[in-house]
C-alpha cells in the first residue's frame, strides 16, 4: 500500500526562509539594529558600521557579529564603499518571511 505525498502549502524553500529569518530575529539586539536600519534607510539615510555602534550600546565586535547574521539570512543587504560597508534593510525578504508564517496552521 503506498501512502500519498500529502501536499503542504509551506514549499521547501519557504520553510528554510522561515528557519534562517527566524534565527536571525532571535535575538533582541538584531532586532534592534535591523529596525534601526529599516528607519534610516526609510528616510534615505544611509548607514555604516560606526553610525550603528553610535547608536547601540554595544562593542563594535558585538555590533559586526549582529550584522553578519542579518546579512546572512538576507534581511539586510551590505555594499561596499571604499573602506566602508553600507547596510540596507531588504524589506523583499522579510515580507516572503511574513507571507511564509501565514501559511502555519
Amino acid at each position: 500500500m503506498r501512502l500519498r505525498k500529502e501536499t503542504d502549502e509551506l514549499q521547501e524553500e519557504e520553510i528554510l526562509l522561515v528557519a534562517r529569518v527566524s534565527d536571525a530575529l532571535a535575538h533582541p539586539a538584531r532586532i534592534k539594529i535591523y529596525r534601526f536600519i529599516m528607519k534610516r534607510n526609510k528616510d534615505r539615510v544611509p548607514v555604516c558600521n560606526k553610525d550603528v555602534v553610535a547608536a547601540f550600546d554595544y562593542s563594535q565586535a558585538t555590533i559586526s557579529q549582529h550584522l553578519k547574521k542579518l546579512a546572512e539570512s538576507e534581511l539586510i543587504q551590505v555594499q561596499k564603499n571604499d573602506k566602508f560597508s553600507m547596510y540596507y534593510a531588504n524589506l523583499g525578504v522579510l515580507v516572503k518571511y511574513l507571507d511564509a508564517t501565514k501559511k502555519f496552521e
